[in-house]
Formats: C-alpha cells, sequence, structure tokens
C-alpha cells in the first residue's frame, strides 16, 4: 500500500501543485527600493514557475505551493532588469542558486542577494552541510573566479599565464567536488542530497552509469520512488544507449522556421548535439567558445546542432539573436519535455554529445578547454 501510495505521488505534481500555498520567503535586503526587483525561479518535481517582487525599503515576500522539495534561482536586480543580471555581468551578478521546501522562510542581507542570511529552512541547511562536505558548487566556484579577475590589477589581466593558473585551480575545485559527492551519496543513502549528488555526478561530471547505479540501488526506497529518484533512474538507463561508442540515436525537431531538422541529416560530418536553453547561465556562456570552435573549425567538416528546452519561443529566438549563434537551432517548445533531452536522458543544461562522420557518439559533456583540445585533436 505504502508503495502505491508513493508511486502515485510522484505521478501527480499538478494536483499538489494547485493547492494552497505551502511556503513562503520573506526577506529584506538592505532598504532597497523601486526600481529594484527580486525574481524567484523555481521547481518542483517537474513543475516550475516563475515569479518577481519589488523591493519597498529592502523587503519583498513570495510565497507558493510545491510537491516537493524545489531547486531554485533568485535574483537581485537593482535595475528592475533580471535577464542583465544573469547574462550581463560576466559571473558578478546577484544571483544564487539554492534548494528550499514547504517552509516559511527569512532572508536578510545589509548589501546583497548573494551575501544573506538564510533562517527557517532546514532543507537550505541541509544544502550548505553537504556544500560543506563535498565542496562548493561548480556556480560558486565560478563566481568566486570571476571576483578574483574582477579585482586583479591590470597587469595580471594581461598574463596568460595567470588565467591559466586560476583556470587550474577552478579546476581542482571541480575534481574535488565530482570525487566527494559519489563518497557522499555511498554515506547517506537517506539524505536528498545523495540523490542530488548522484544527479550531478551523471551530468556533471559524466560518472558512467554502472558506477553510478548501484550507489542509487542502495538509496531510501522513498528517494528511489521520487519524482527526482525516477528520473535518475530512467537516465541512468538511457545512459547504456548513449554511451562513448554507441549509434548515436536519431531525432527530429523543428528549427526556427518551422522546418523539421534531423540529425541524421549530419551524416558524414562532425557534429556537436548542444542541450541549451535560453535561460542557462552555463549555456550562454559558453556561446563565445563555440561560435570561435565553429569559426575555425566548420570548414573542415564540423557543425554543431543546438537543441533547446525552452518554452518560450520568443526568448529562445533573442538568445539566439543576443549571442549571434549561426548554426542551426532545433525545439518542439516543451520545455523540460523535450522530446530529444527524453532520449539522450539529458538531466541538466548545458549537456552536448559529439557525434563522428559515421554516427557515434565520440564524447559527451565536453565543455571550455576540454571541448577545444578533442576538436583540434580530431580535425587538425
Amino acid at each position: 500500500m505504502k508503495l502505491k501510495f508513493l508511486i502515485l505521488a510522484a505521478l501527480a505534481p499538478a494536483a499538489v501543485m494547485a493547492q494552497t500555498p505551502n511556503f513562503t520567503i520573506t526577506g529584506k535586503i538592505g532598504n532597497l527600493n523601486k526600481p529594484a526587483k527580486i525574481y524567484l525561479d523555481y521547481t518542483a518535481e517537474g513543475s516550475g514557475k516563475s515569479d518577481s517582487a519589488e523591493l519597498v525599503n529592502g523587503s519583498f515576500k513570495f510565497s507558493g505551493s510545491i510537491a516537493g522539495i524545489a531547486s531554485s534561482r533568485i535574483t537581485l536586480s537593482r535595475e528592475g532588469v533580471r535577464d542583465k543580471e544573469i547574462y550581463g555581468t560576466k559571473g558578478l551578478g546577484d544571483v544564487i542558486y539554492v534548494y528550499f521546501g514547504k517552509e516559511n522562510i527569512t532572508i536578510t542581507s545589509n548589501d546583497s542577494l548573494y551575501n544573506a542570511k538564510w533562517t527557517g529552512s532546514k532543507v537550505y541547511n541541509e544544502m550548505k552541510a553537504f556544500d560543506q562536505q563535498v565542496g562548493p558548487t561548480v556556480m560558486t566556484v565560478h563566481h568566486n573566479a570571476n571576483v578574483t579577475i574582477n579585482r586583479a590589477t591590470p597587469e595580471q589581466q594581461r598574463d596568460t599565464m595567470y588565467f591559466k593558473m586560476l583556470d587550474k585551480k577552478v579546476q581542482a575545485f571541480r575534481k574535488s567536488r565530482g570525487e566527494k559527492i559519489i563518497e557522499f551519496a555511498k554515506a547517506n543513502p537517506d539524505s536528498y542530497f545523495a540523490l542530488q549528488a548522484l544527479a550531478e555526478s551523471v551530468s556533471g561530471y559524466s560518472v558512467k552509469s554502472d558506477v553510478v547505479l548501484p550507489i542509487f540501488n542502495k538509496l531510501s526506497e522513498e528517494l528511489r520512488l521520487s519524482y527526482g529518484g525516477q528520473g535518475l533512474y530512467k537516465l541512468l538507463n538511457a545512459h547504456t544507449v548513449t554511451a562513448l561508442g554507441a549509434v548515436a540515436p536519431n531525432f527530429t525537431l523543428k528549427d526556427v522556421n518551422g522546418k523539421p531538422v534531423s540529425l541524421s541529416d549530419y551524416k558524414g560530418k562532425l557534429v556537436l548535439v548542444e542541450f541549451w536553453a535560453s535561460w542557462c547561465s552555463p549555456c550562454r556562456a559558453e556561446s563565445p567558445n563555440l561560435l570561435k570552435q565553429y569559426a575555425a573549425f566548420k570548414d573542415k567538416g564540423f557543425e554543431i546542432l543546438g537543441v533547446s528546452v525552452d518554452s518560450d519561443k520568443a526568448k529562445w529566438l533573442e538568445a539566439i539573436k543576443k549571442d549571434g549563434l549561426t548554426w542551426t537551432q532545433v525545439s518542439d517548445l516543451k520545455g523540460w519535455d523535450n522530446d530529444a533531452r527524453k532520449v539522450y536522458g539529458i538531466s541538466g543544461v548545458p549537456a552536448n554529445f559529439l557525434i563522428s562522420r559515421e554516427g557515434k557518439i565520440i564524447g559527451n559533456h565536453l565543455m571550455g578547454e576540454e571541448l577545444n583540445k578533442k576538436l583540434a585533436e580530431l580535425l587538425n
């Protein structure tokens, strides 16, 4: 009976979301007033929502209903321009990524959202304890690196060795977290963040399914049968289909003009299938590098096929134009229900797959310098 209840609960998030509000986030950031605004984007068990509030003498309040634990992005803009804060500040925007539950939460700070103190949230405290144990998130590492760059002397900002040294530190932080999240999941099978750790290991660090699945199977029944648990289980099985050396699953989606485009159309070329979204700041941050690589190698048979998990066509097209993306872009505008995302088992964006001229997967989750080295190796 308990098993049946858990399955039904996982399959019916929409009904829960329609109930009376079960969380509040009340905050005060200094003494900010109009035009300052704060934005809350959150997702819980497949249902997402965006909200905003003007600050009055620094105060604001959000309320809503969630089916389980929510993952969220909270943005504070003193100019009242959300996207500028996320995309236009070179990683120095007042933006945080946090989890919260069905709680009455208070956020307070004298100056910024990034430095705010949280009270009343057990989930937030567990998240911070998790990060304390495994190391800072990728978003935090990059934010701190950008702060360091911003504070660097003019001489340092012209020194390529300085940037290489900084990048080495960033990669060391990422490697350390990637190793520790697996150990956390093993040691804490009842923790919600054990499930998140396994999802992160797959999407962010390309850990193979045969490593993750045995750990997943030892998580508590409640976690395994949760919405997130079932999603991860499907993802782990999808990874056997998209393993290195496997024939890349074909898919067909419409481009910006409504014309059907299939992955099979690219046979005979080296193609990077790039999953992204207009609202994904790490995706947008990778755009300049992709533009550079595309310009360098397109005459040698390299192509990029952008697959967006957007649901708003206007924002999708605006992002393509703003970032100057010149390769083919496709989407079914179903958001996270994107058909190609399901086929490839993507649990987060950005994500990509490098497909050989013969149509086989020869690389995945290649970003920045790692992608550049791979392309140079294959095409130079």
